[in-house]
């Protein structure tokens, strides 16, 4: 899951109708690009992008595992973490819904396994590591078994895209797109292109106060894998998940990857609300569920 994105939703998010010209900032947040457009004063940006820019801060501080001095590369570093941030726990217990929900297939405790593809480490002592069954999350600390570490990156970027939109809700915001690796619209519509590593332009999505996320197998590769780790090989050449939120559609995409349709039939049956869809098979077949 480290470091999935092909950004497979293109970058040509178009407002329609466009009442005004937008702005635009652009930066970077847990090591990828970052990007707003938004409807506003200029007053109104200002005071957005500082919001944007001191949030990012914050999550990069959690979670990134780029910073060594990160609360992630902390509880890696040292198989546990003492009084955890509150913002550090919500994101895991999402990513513990994620591996209910996913029976399993959407795992963080595969980082071991992604280093030993990375540096040509034993991918095998690397496999037995994974288990997320054995991380201990509670209020006051979290531990990993020996060996283990964690990623976020199937589910990170979800959650600050959540968490950015929030906070530009909360200034008042109502005509906003946020890029923070995946996809969430205040107000719209707003009109998105998706993209295959092999297929090019595939699809186009409408977003109005909806979050979207895409993985794709064949975006980048580790050891000579794909980079989305799992119980199996990736079944599909690109998943792509519209949800209320980031961070469950980032997480379903993930997990999805690794999934057949029955499998994810079952577990769009399991959720708290309606997700809808795309899947694009090796062949550039596509269907909607």
């Amino acid at each position: 899951m480290n470091r999935r994105r092909f950004l497979a939703i293109s970058a040509a998010a178009l407002a329609l109708p466009a009442r005004a010209d937008p702005i635009h900032w652009t930066g970077r947040a847990l090591g990828a690009e970052a990007a707003l457009t938004l409807h506003a004063t200029n007053a109104q940006a200002q005071a957005a992008i500082t919001a944007v820019q001191t949030e990012l801060s914050h999550i990069e501080a959690l979670f990134s595992l780029y910073d060594p001095t990160s609360l992630l590369s902390q509880l890696n570093a040292a198989g546990r973490l003492s009084d955890p941030h509150p913002d550090l726990l919500d994101l895991l217990r999402h990513a513990n819904d994620a591996h209910r929900w996913t029976a399993g297939v959407f795992d963080p405790t595969v980082q071991p396994l992604w280093q030993a593809l990375a540096t040509g480490g034993d991918t095998q002592a690397a496999q037995r590591l994974i288990g997320w069954d054995r991380v201990r999350i509670c209020e006051h600390e979290i531990t990993l078994a020996p060996g283990q570490a964690l990623t976020l990156n199937g589910i990170a970027q979800g959650y600050a895209t959540d968490r950015i939109a929030a906070r530009l809700r909360a200034l008042g915001l109502h005509r906003v797109l946020v890029n923070i690796g995946e996809f969430a619209a205040l107000g719209g519509p707003w009109r998105l292109g998706i993209a295959d590593p092999s297929q090019g332009l595939i699809a186009t999505r409408t977003l109005h106060d909806r979050a979207i996320a895409t993985s794709s197998a064949l975006a980048t590769q580790v050891g000579g894998r794909s980079h989305l780790l799992g119980p199996n090989a990736p079944l599909w050449s690109t998943v792509s998940v519209e949800a209320n939120s980031a961070t469950l559609a980032d997480a379903l995409s993930t997990g999805f990857s690794l999934m057949n349709e029955a499998y994810i039939r079952t577990t769009l049956a399991l959720l708290p609300e309606q997700v809808s869809v795309l899947l694009v098979d090796e062949h550039g077949e596509r269907r909607m569920i």
